[in-house]
């Protein structure tokens, strides 16, 4: 690849039912500095006309009529894909104008880079507050992680193109926005390729969030398959969702439920839970400062319950995880 000459960049989108934050993604892109070689738009199985709105903004769209999920929309739009680097985004996220000319500048800069990510940036685009709360949460887990990144990002990733087929692309299996992101992160990292998150690198993320459909999403799409990835790929990075203030924080969640339930028999173990209460936001100090600085008192006061919760489900998951990976096992020697 002669890197004297300017990369060419390929936008590759997934869309399934955009809506109107699909309208505000290609908006975005439309107002870029630097402008893309092309966008490719997979409308997957979409009912709303997606397609006909990505046409009218002078996409390149492919059709698929039934819905296979975001990992084989994205490898079909791979497939079509002209430039030296892809840049996936995701429908429901909004670039800066500068976003582009970042994804292009960090591979022109290390000839070693197989693959950039970004984060969500502070201002997310739905104003209740579990979108605020999420996003946000996001956004600091992503600025507080090391440059040196292990996961790829699909919401916002950028990779050489002859890395990415070489690879194999993403694995279709998974049929949910999912972890398949994740999982291609790993196996770029055991190949030998290296991995940046750009921090500077930051998109909007336009999605509004209710409970249920986070819980869900976190649990299902993201806590139990990731499990499943760790014990498989027998890797457990100490970095972004990994840490160990969050694995010290799950142990405390579950140790100030039990704390609080013996105090019906045992009085003095509620101050065993004011202890366990103080550690956790002595542990978390740092995350909820930086909402305190985003949001205020009350808005970080609203914050901890469902931090807290957050650790909860998480940790349940992740026994969950464990059990249905040995028991698949199990069935697999059988």
């Amino acid at each position: 690849m002669n890197l004297s000459t300017e990369l060419s960049i390929s936008i590759i989108i997934p869309v399934h039912n955009g809506g109107d934050s699909f309208r505000q993604c290609l908006s975005s892109i439309s107002a870029s500095i630097s402008k893309p070689t092309e966008i490719i738009v997979v409308a997957d199985g979409d009912t709303d006309n997606s397609w006909q709105v990505a046409a009218e903004w002078g996409a390149k769209v492919i059709r698929v009529e039934e819905k296979g999920g975001p990992a084989q929309a994205r490898n079909l739009g791979a497939a079509a894909a002209q430039g030296d680097i892809l840049f996936f985004v995701d429908a429901d996220v909004a670039i800066a104008p500068d976003t582009i000319n970042r994804v292009r500048l960090a591979f022109e800069k290390d000839a070693n880079l197989g693959a950039v990510i970004g984060s969500y940036d502070d201002a997310p685009g739905a104003s209740n507050f579990l979108s605020q709360y999420k996003n946000l949460f996001h956004h600091y887990t992503h600025q507080t992680a090391k440059e040196d990144a292990f996961t790829f990002w699909g919401a916002c990733g950028g990779i050489r193109r002859d890395i990415f087929l070489a690879m194999g692309g993403f694995d279709e299996s998974y049929r949910r926005p999912c972890v398949e992101d994740i999982e291609l992160g790993y196996w770029l990292k055991t190949a030998g390729y290296k991995i940046r998150l750009d921090k500077a690198l930051q998109v909007k993320h336009l999605k509004r969030w209710g409970m249920v459909a986070l819980v869900k999403a976190d649990v299902c799409d993201r806590a139990l398959p990731w499990t499943k990835l760790i014990l498989r790929e027998r890797q457990m990075r100490s970095d972004l969702n990994l840490g160990w203030s969050s694995r010290l924080s799950v142990v405390l969640v579950y140790s100030l439920l039990v704390s609080l339930l013996a105090c019906w028999w045992l009085n003095p173990l509620f101050y065993v839970a004011m202890i366990i209460i103080l550690l956790l936001l002595i542990i978390n100090f740092s995350v909820y400062s930086f909402f305190l600085h985003k949001r205020g008192f009350i808005f970080t006061l609203r914050v901890c319950p469902w931090h807290w919760f957050y650790y909860f489900y998480s940790g349940l998951a992740f026994v969950i995880g464990i059990f249905l990976f040995q028991n698949s096992r199990k069935k697999c020697i059988k």
